[in-house]
């Protein structure tokens, strides 16, 4: 974004920006609410690796991601109607989705390896959005690489644990 108040050259609609960024961390918010109970109980009990990072992190970092997250729907959503724009948003959609779902796979129902082949799933997912998103506006593809990161991450997290504790 620009000092004009600008993102990819064209002018942005604060209020569908701050909705774009409200909507998606609503709803990973409402997977972590639900799911929040499971962490000082079920997961503190479970052998993790070494690199496992605190549980104070996850929250502040996800907030972050789920922002970068509305703020590259928002710009893929501003850009010219076209078929990569309707794929574009139905990607982001499906690994939103996908991104709801593993929480409540590991969290709730405890089946750590199905979360394991779930979060591969959705790492492929974050790839073909970021590519797709390229197509339509550079910066909204560039804004989803932390996400990317930190779910690669934690697809190595999440099959640790479900390998220390098989």
């Amino acid at each position: 974004m620009d000092t004009k108040g600008k993102a990819s050259g064209k002018k942005i609609n604060w209020l569908h920006l701050l909705g774009f960024m409200f909507g998606v961390m609503v709803i990973g918010s409402l997977a972590g609410i639900a799911n929040a109970g499971n962490i000082t109980t079920w997961y503190a009990t479970l052998e993790k690796p070494p690199f496992n990072p605190p549980n104070s992190l996850f929250g502040p970092v996800w907030t972050v991601l789920y922002a970068l997250m509305g703020v590259g729907i928002y710009l893929v959503w501003k850009s010219p109607d076209s078929p990569q724009r309707k794929k574009a948003i139905q990607v982001f959609i499906v690994q939103l989705v996908l991104n709801f779902c593993w929480s409540f796979i590991f969290f709730y129902f405890h089946l750590i390896g199905w979360a394991a082949i779930e979060i591969v799933l959705l790492l492929g997912m974050i790839i073909w959005m970021i590519l797709i998103f390229r197509r339509v506006d550079k910066l909204a593809a560039y804004l989803q690489l932390p996400y990317l990161l930190w779910v690669s991450f934690a697809t190595l997290l999440n099959v640790s644990i479900w390998w220390l504790n098989r």
